[in-house]
């Protein structure tokens, strides 16, 4: 069967009557509250994002953890804390990234917690460099349940791949596929579903049709191509392609570039998914890398109670009033294609 609707039906297994509800009410709220400007909250987050650390082996350029350039602490996720939160939350979430910022596998307890929210019902995801995919930890991530691996994938050959994975080795990241995919035959399992996620920068553009050959070769579910999160685009930026379909930047007459999509005043985001840092912080979404915009702390007070507090309401309703005046939303995508086929 087709990975991807394999994929689907795996993640509409994981539903249920409670979540349909919840998700109805976000839904819901979420729309009334575009039309309304009024932040109107009903429900509870339908997905989440945690981040098991911020430490990276690699030095890609455009990513703070790769860079070395936080402001915030760095560290590792605790698992008790973690299990903690999922057995708050567990009833009602029904997608769980165990990504932010940071490589996940450095984190010694990862597919411990990726196991604990599997067996809560959770659909569970996770992106990864790859490099530490060995044969024990493949097989134990076909063993955690996890149920979708996005394995970062940004060049065929090492010249290219490593033009943006500075420091990564692609033969490493190949030979971690192979373990994932003998596993999935070996265990006679259907997850994790594999993507081969290609972020699409002018040094690899190129390459775009040579990935598509590659991931089809080894036998991956899905290829995948995402348009790049450039800090300095303003001028122009040696990252940006040539191929304008492949960059969420245009170019204008005068030779500077803008983003593509307009800040219009709202955001899906903010009343359907949250993020919740190594040290519990919750922040609005993954733009936010430093934690500057923290709603509240998990190590003091639920998810439930942050999420509705008179914060998160002011942050909302500033959103929804002048969205280009909240400062990590200018170079956000929503609203545009990020995904590109």
């Amino acid at each position: 069967m087709n990975g991807t609707i394999t994929d689907s039906l795996n993640f509409l297994s994981k539903l249920t009557p409670r979540k349909l509800f919840n998700a109805s009410k976000v839904v819901s709220s979420y729309y009334l509250s575009k039309w309304t400007h009024i932040p109107y909250v009903w429900g509870q987050p339908i997905s989440i994002s945690v981040e098991p650390t911020t430490s990276c082996n690699l030095r890609c350029p455009e990513c703070p953890s790769g860079l070395r350039s936080f402001t915030r602490p760095t560290g590792m996720l605790d698992p008790t804390f973690f299990k903690e939160t999922i057995e708050s939350v567990y009833k009602n979430v029904t997608y769980l990234i165990f990504y932010f910022q940071g490589e996940p596998y450095l984190n010694p307890h990862f597919l411990d917690m990726v196991r604990h929210a599997s067996n809560k019902g959770i659909y569970t995801a996770t992106s990864t460099n790859a490099h530490y995919l060995d044969d024990e930890n493949a097989r134990a991530t076909v063993e955690s349940g996890l149920d979708r691996l996005i394995i970062s994938i940004d060049g065929t050959t090492q010249e290219v791949y490593e033009a943006y994975r500075k420091g990564g080795q692609i033969e490493k990241v190949l030979e971690g596929t192979r373990n994932v995919i003998k596993w999935k035959k070996k265990l006679n399992s259907s997850t994790p579903n594999i993507i081969f996620q290609y972020l699409v920068v002018k040094p690899n553009e190129h390459q775009v049709h040579d990935i598509k050959s590659l991931g089809a070769t080894l036998g991956v579910d899905e290829v995948r191509f995402k348009s790049a999160q450039i800090y300095d685009y303003e001028n122009g930026n040696a990252l940006i392609p040539e191929d304008e379909k492949y960059s969420r930047y245009k170019k204008l007459e005068d030779g500077s570039y803008t983003i593509k999509n307009q800040l219009l005043n709202h955001c899906w985001k903010l009343w359907h998914s949250c993020v919740i840092t190594w040290d519990g912080k919750v922040i609005p979404c993954c733009f936010d890398k430093d934690a500057q915009y923290s709603m509240g702390e998990l190590t003091n007070q639920s998810l439930s109670a942050v999420w509705s507090n008179e914060k998160y309401k002011q942050f909302r309703s500033s959103v929804l009033l002048s969205r280009g005046n909240v400062e990590m939303c200018n170079n956000c995508t929503e609203g545009t294609e990020v995904w590109v086929n």
